[in-house]
């Protein structure tokens, strides 16, 4: 059954055509991703298939009574309504059935003494029908669900009386999706829907929709988020609106098979075409041949190119070398912040050492923004101490810098001022590599999209990356091929990163070490993003089941813990958990080393015991006297000598490894 049907859509905004004859047929079961770059038309069509944006010719067909929910990036919501009832009223229909309900009753109370037999059994038998069809209601959209919903979503249990207002812009999205969630409507469009979550309910929202038994289309630049829902493609490639089966692995493989197949197709006819001009310049003036060459001169005329893709342009960022710096990077001790009365950090410590790539992950509000702009300098600690290490030079990238832009500036002008010592080609190539070129760098920042907006704000940091690079979310508001050119880009940058990111192909992709921020600790986390991922969801699951809210709180900076006993049990036996998970790290991780030097000692003091003999032996004078004896007791001392600088450098190196193993580990 086709649910909606859109045939030859044409829509443009200016001269620019954005939707040029597209057709597209959407199942009642389809589960499709909408990939392209931005600026392609991606939300356009999603707003044309949410009723919100008019074609300027063409159809759009939808089957009679469906439902269609739609998830914007950008959201407006009044307050008013209370969170649990905002999720609950977002149903069609259950307001209205209330009011029926209270509207008879009160007809039936002020009937009692007036009404006859006949007229109190009418509405008596009124009010059953209506208690019926809110059973019915209650069957499919029960309060219990819409609670779920919000667990999984990262609310807990005392927000759901809160209202609407109190939320921050990320958490009323949160609300938003909650409700379409709830609603399960016969088509769901979903527009970005993990810019704003954190990593647990990301994992949560990706098994969520996975069991999701009606039609979606979905546009994210998460591959991993995308490979685990769609399975099929719907892609603006530069020829038009293309469609493929399979998830987005199977796009890319299709894609380029398809590129491999056209090359080999224009190939061979670039050769066909040689050798007929060939034969009928050869051939056009002999007539035995005349008529053989005017037939394939016939045929030359009829031959049609083909059309290779074309390629697409991407983010292409080189890192200029980095000058090495010192081993210690960031040293963080005794770091508490607080806000009035609510604690983030109660006194951290943490360490980055030359060259790793940390990737620091948990609930919204446990504090990874606040601990990425303390380090960076732009929010002042409680208290402890951040010192960056000498020559340490900080580039620093939020998600908020894009709004920070001047509206009447430039992108040249932005990218330029963020480092005067750039020439003005390197200025150009900077903004080349983030697809801006010609008229395009001197547009206003005023007319810039949002991920163009974050693109600018992104070439700013990179053309004066520094030596430590501090970034929160970096792929947000980046389509799919511009967040993954930015993860290849980063792997190869040669300095150190911290990150925050809910993407979990990014941070697999980069991390060498992972922070997991949560209950106001740090903790290296010992075992792998899978692990982590499969602990948030067992305390989803407890959250939804009511056993305890769960981790993040859309006010706070930080999250409470819950008090539920069930929920403490689970605590201590996570807790217990990882610290078995950590002390088989720490057996795996710090036992070889301590072998290694352990050995190397042993050697260095025999060969030390073997020299004091030697050097005892050289100090007396009656062995000079034996030329033999004395040379051969020099060269000794001399290998023995270039050995031990040799074991001491080795041992040094195993000491200052040893060093950087503890303090991975210290924190947890």
């Amino acid at each position: 059954m086709s649910l909606v049907v859109l045939e030859d859509l044409h829509l443009s905004f200016g001269a620019q055509a954005v939707l040029d004859g597209v057709g597209l047929r959407i199942g009642d079961r389809d589960r499709i991703g909408l990939i392209g770059p931005n600026g392609s038309g991606k939300t356009t069509l999603l707003r044309v298939l949410a009723g919100e944006q008019q074609v300027d010719r063409g159809s759009v067909q939808r089957a009679r009574r469906v439902r269609v929910g739609y998830l914007p990036q950008d959201i407006s919501v009044a307050g008013g309504k209370k969170l649990a009832e905002f999720v609950l009223a977002s149903v069609p229909g259950r307001l209205d059935m209330d009011a029926e309900l209270a509207a008879a009753e009160a007809d039936l109370e002020d009937s009692q003494h007036s009404a006859s037999d006949d007229e109190l059994m009418d509405l008596a038998a009124r009010i059953a029908d209506i208690h019926e069809r809110i059973d019915h209601f209650e069957r499919f959209f029960a309060e219990h669900e819409a609670l779920r919903i919000l667990a999984g979503l990262g609310f807990q249990t005392r927000d759901r009386d809160r209202d609407l207002s109190e939320l921050s812009g990320g958490w009323k999205m949160r609300a938003v999706l909650a409700s379409l969630l709830f609603q399960q409507p016969d088509l769901l469009l979903l527009d970005e829907p993990t810019n704003h979550l954190d990593m647990p309910s990301v994992s949560w929202l990706s098994e969520f929709l996975q069991r999701y038994r009606r039609a979606f289309m979905l546009i994210s630049h998460d591959r991993e988020f995308l490979n685990e829902q769609i399975a099929r493609v719907v892609s603006f490639e530069p020829e038009g609106v293309r469609q493929y089966p399979g998830n987005y692995e199977q796009y890319v493989r299709q894609r380029a098979e398809e590129e491999l197949i056209l090359e080999n197709k224009a190939r061979n006819q670039e050769r066909e075409r040689d050798r007929m001009e060939r034969f009928v310049e050869r051939f056009r003036a002999k007539a035995t041949k005349a008529r053989q060459a005017q037939s394939r001169a016939k045929q030359l005329a009829k031959m049609e190119d083909v059309q290779v893709i074309a390629t697409r342009k991407t983010m292409r960022i080189a890192f200029p070398d980095v000058p090495r710096t010192v081993n210690e990077v960031v040293r963080v001790e005794g770091l508490r912040k607080a806000y009035g009365d609510l604690e983030v950090f109660a006194g951290i410590d943490l360490r980055v050492s030359r060259g790793e790539k940390i990737g620091i992950i948990g609930p919204n509000g446990a504090g990874k923004t606040t601990l990425l702009r303390i380090i960076a300098g732009e929010l002042e600690q409680t208290e402890g101490t951040v010192a960056i290490g000498s020559n340490v030079e900080v580039g620093y990238y939020a998600q908020h810098h894009a709004d920070t832009l001047h509206p009447e500036s430039t992108a040249y002008d932005e990218v330029a001022r963020a480092n005067p010592d750039a020439s003005p080609t390197r200025v150009r190539a900077v903004l080349g590599a983030f697809l801006f070129s010609g008229d395009a760098v001197d547009k206003p920042i005023s007319v810039l999209s949002g991920g163009e907006r974050a693109r600018v704000a992104l070439a700013r940091l990179l053309i004066k990356p520094g030596t430590l690079l501090l970034m929160d979310e970096p792929t947000n508001h980046l389509d799919l091929a511009s967040s993954e050119s930015l993860g290849e880009s980063l792997r190869e940058y040669g300095g150190t990163l911290v990150f925050v990111s809910h993407n979990r192909s990014l941070i697999r992709a980069l991390a060498t070490r992972i922070w997991n921020i949560e209950d106001g600790t740090v903790e290296t986390y010992g075992g792998t993003l899978d692990e982590y991922m499969h602990s948030c969801r067992l305390r989803l699951d407890a959250a939804a089941n009511g056993d305890g809210g769960s981790a993040g709180a859309p006010a706070a900076p930080a999250p409470e813990p819950e008090s539920a006993p069930k929920s403490t049990r689970e605590d201590d036996k996570a807790r217990k958990r990882r610290e078995a998970q950590l002390r088989q790290l720490r057996s795996k991780r710090i036992a070889p080393i301590q072998k290694r030097i352990d050995s190397l000692e042993s050697r260095i003091a025999e060969l030390e015991d073997a020299q004091r003999g030697r050097s005892a032996e050289l100090s007396d004078p009656d062995v000079y006297d034996d030329a033999a004896r004395r040379n051969e007791l020099l060269a000794a001392f001399q290998a023995a000598q270039d050995k031990l600088d040799e074991l001491t450098a080795r041992w040094e190196g195993a000491v200052e490894e040893l060093e950087r193993a503890e303090a991975e580990l210290a924190g947890a």
